[in-house]
């Protein structure tokens, strides 16, 4: 082993790829890890793990070079190991020279929203004139960006890359990674409005990017941009060309347009005769779309093509998922759709994503060649085999004539056709059965008709799982609680109406300790699909005890009763080389529901004592009303009980099991009784019922459905049945595709429930029916088949739930199986 101590000095390095996850490695012997200490993760963790796979390059921090650590590194023959102040810098750092031996071109972009799709755009729109290399995904961060700047090589032509920031003197490090040529500035909004003192502080620290840029293109209707580029940016760097847009006065261009069902028609005036007396027609309506594409409009036209050749490309543009969706297909297969665009390291994040997901036991990839990527086919052919074989793909689909000339470097088995045709041609009822197969496809190829043939055919209510959000949450309360506490997850209710085997493998992902189910079949089925994490079930009963054992799930233990069943059940099973069965023991400290009371807790202890292959994994209770105040000190006399409880149970068994009481709403107002264990509960998913940090947390869900009809009704006439709905005057009836049965509540009905279509709110008209509601829609531009949201982060649950009395829970939970789920990260 060789360490070097590095103090912002060159790291000398031939490795090609730059990780700072250890669960994206792809290519190990060519890799070179930088282990990061973060609020949450200690990459440090896992540099053991990484060298067994491989990997011989490493990058540690000196604040966390404990003597174990110092040991273990020790042991790591043939490995390269820098140590430095800042593993986060170095990366920086390493990138930023990486970057100054390229001398190309390079359009910067940011803002608060619209920065991937733009980026997107114009990677589409430029890839007849350029070799593009560009920002995967949305990837914008500290680390995002240095990672999507290192792929810059000497065939590229052209750079593209996006720059995100929350919070204060982030940009000026990005400025440095990415030294952009031409600026966007998409326009500004308020996410990420806490890390700033004011907007207008956001507005300059984000104009950062733009100190050495030749040329600025943004839109002069946002004044906070346009007045801070002026008194700001422009003295900073008097060289830059401003090309401001929009209907102010003082901007370059003077921009209209007008909107008719499918098409927008933008004119461009401007005393530049380069940008003056242009008409484009673009096949977007909406706001956003129309403000993006003529950042890209604008973009072109400085760059020097041709309007009539910009008007062929932006014609055929279309709207772009960026989202990574796993959804339901048929002959029961899973589908990964990323079908937005296809790259090498789009590949390997998709590839991450599917190595993650094992509820199938095949798993297949329908590919296209790969466009644009400036590498030689047979080096990059062959790196899709080894990204293919090393996540474990059995079988390959792939589409273009790139794939077919290398098909002597794909060692999987394969299928191989000349076009999207083709393979659809080709495509039979029951040509996938139990897989879980990864759509992934550059525009072109039009991989969306794939996804449409092998979907799973459901009507059109969905409920939006966003993965990301997920995360989120879960790292807010893993900040709260600390890393030395365990979190144990609730998956139980089909992870309260989100997916179980979804939700379950994204958290085994992140690593939570515990999951917790009600049922044994609920953690049947999670075994079923690959989850591995500890799992408790809280309602055991003596029928599923075979279930327990076989699939090793942990019992909630709450009476004697259930005790001597358990451990009557259990004498068929021990021997002298069986392993300890473990238990959770639930003690009654107020709730009264189920768990044992203090006057059990001697005799559970010599009963306990008496059999030595049972083992109490966990001690714990439930608290009352942890999300009110007016209960604070009926919680704290459960607090005391508990830990008097806990204690002398850990004394009477001479060991400590782990002790939790808190749920989601006890994390956030009693942090200090976290013990070893909490149980993170519906503030996963989006809901803090305290509404104390309710801004901290995503919602995770959004539920949709679809406009089926839209009438014109006049006045008098009355809606649904038992004529509930009698209309006051002239109307317009939207009939939308969701019911009772869907899990859209008949406490809905009668102008209680309201949703939004085209961000107008619509009141619910007459009675809820099974499979159909009428909405008001009156006034509002609406058509059929246009979205309808039930709930999401416009509409946020909890106000659908005040709406009929009741909480989140029973609506999530009460969201149908037949509904689809449609899971997707950003």
């Amino acid at each position: 082993m060789t360490i070097t101590t590095f103090q912002n000095t060159d790291i000398q390095t031939n490795a090609t790829y730059l990780l700072t996850d250890s669960r994206q490695l792809i290519f190990p012997q060519q890799t070179l890890f930088f282990a990061i200490k973060g609020a949450r993760h200690d990459g440090h963790q896992y540099i053991l793990e990484l060298y067994q796979k491989g990997v011989r390059q490493f990058v540690v921090e000196q604040k966390s070079l404990s003597e174990a650590l110092i040991a273990q590194l020790e042991t790591l023959e043939d490995a390269q190991i820098w140590e430095v102040e800042s593993s986060l810098k170095a990366l920086q750092d390493l990138v930023k020279r990486h970057r100054a031996q390229f001398d190309i071109p390079v359009i910067g972009i940011t803002g608060s929203n619209g920065k991937t799709i733009v980026k997107e755009w114009l990677s589409h729109l430029l890839s007849a004139d350029f070799r593009i290399v560009k920002s995967p995904k949305s990837y914008n961060s500290q680390i995002g960006v240095p990672l999507s700047v290192w792929q810059m090589n000497e065939t590229h032509t052209l750079g593209i890359f996006e720059a995100g920031i929350s919070q204060v003197h982030e940009m000026k490090t990005l400025q440095e990674i990415i030294k952009p040529s031409i600026g966007i500035f998409s326009n500004i909004g308020s996410a990420h409005d806490e890390g700033f003192r004011s907007r207008k502080q956001k507005v300059t620290e984000k104009l950062r990017l733009f100190t050495q840029c030749k040329q600025l293109i943004y839109r002069a209707d946002y004044s906070d941009i346009d007045e801070e580029i002026k008194l700001i940016l422009k003295p900073v760097n008097p060289q830059c060309e401003l090309v401001s847009w929009g209907q102010s006065p003082h901007a370059t261009i003077q921009v209209e347009w007008q909107i008719d069902q499918e098409n927008s028609y933008i004119v461009l005036k401007s005393a530049l005769e380069v940008y003056d007396n242009h008409l484009f027609s673009v096949p977007f309506t909406d706001e956003a779309s129309i403000e993006n594409i003529i950042h890209c409009i604008i973009l072109m036209l400085t760059m020097g093509i041709p309007s009539h050749e910009i008007r062929q490309r932006v014609l055929r543009l279309r709207p772009i998922s960026m989202r990574l969706e796993l959804k339901e297909g048929t002959n029961n297969c899973y589908l990964i759709d990323d079908t937005y665009n296809n790259d090498l390291v789009g590949l390997s994040i998709a590839l991450n994503f599917l190595s993650q997901q094992e509820q199938r036991p095949q798993k297949i990839a329908i590919l296209s060649d790969l466009l644009q990527t400036g590498q030689k086919e047979e080096e990059l052919y062959a790196q899709i085999n080894t990204l293919l074989q090393e996540k474990g793909i059995q079988k390959l689909i792939a589409i273009g004539e790139a794939f077919a000339r290398n098909a002597h470097l794909i060692q999987i088995e394969a299928a191989y056709f000349a076009s999207t045709d083709d393979f659809l041609a080709n495509l039979r009822p029951h040509s996938f059965r139990d897989a879980l197969i990864l759509i992934k496809g550059a525009r072109p190829f039009q991989f969306e008709r794939i996804v449409h043939r092998l979907q799973q055919k459901v009507h059109g209510t969905v409920l939006e799982i966003n993965l990301d959000a997920l995360t989120h949450n879960l790292n807010f309360y893993r900040n709260k609680v600390g890393n030395n506490t365990k979190i144990m997850a609730m998956v139980k209710a089909f992870a309260y109406g989100s997916g179980s085997a979804e939700v379950a493998q994204l958290l085994q992902f992140h690593r939570v300790d515990y999951l917790a189910v009600a049922y044994a079949d609920e953690g049947v089925t999670l075994r079923q699909n690959g989850i591995e994490l500890p799992i408790m079930v809280m309602n055991p009963s003596p029928n599923t005890f075979d279930k327990l054992i076989e699939y090793q799930l942990e019992p909630e233990i709450y009476s004697h009763k259930i005790l001597d069943e358990w451990l009557f059940f259990l004498n068929s099973f021990i021997t002298d080389s069986t392993p300890n069965y473990l238990i959770h023991l639930k003690l009654d400290t107020g709730m009264h529901r189920l768990g044992f009371p203090e006057t059990d807790i001697p005799s559970l202890i010599q009963k306990l004592t008496q059999h030595p292959h049972i083992q109490v994994a966990s001690i714990f209770s439930h608290l009352v009303g942890a999300d009110e105040a007016i209960h604070n000190d009926f919680t704290q006399l459960q607090l005391k009980r508990f830990e008097a409880g806990a204690a002398l149970l850990q004394e009477g068994l001479g060991y400590k099991p782990l002790r939790h009481i808190l749920n989601s709403a006890g994390i956030v107002r009693f942090s200090e009784h976290k013990f070893e264990m909490v149980r993170l509960g519906i503030g996963l998913y989006g809901v803090e019922v305290n509404r104390l940090e309710q801004r901290a947390l995503q919602q995770i869900g959004t539920f949709k459905t679809v406009v089926s009809q839209v009438k014109q009704l006049p006045a008098g006439e009355t809606i649904g049945y038992s004529r509930m709905g009698v209309l006051s005057k002239p109307s317009t009836i939207a009939t939308i595709a969701i019911g009772y049965a869907d899990g859209y509540d008949r406490r809905f009905g009668k102008g209680v429930g309201k949703v939004l279509i085209n961000g107008v709110l619509c009141p619910v008209v007459g009675n809820v029916c099974m499979d159909m509601t009428m909405v008001d829609a009156t006034g509002v531009t609406v058509q059929e088949g246009d979205e309808v949201i039930i709930f999401g982060n416009d509409l946020p649950i909890y106000q659908l739930a005040q709406q009929i009395g009741t909480i989140p829970y029973e609506l999530l939970t009460g969201i149908s199986e037949r509904v689809k789920r449609v899971f997707y990260k950003e």
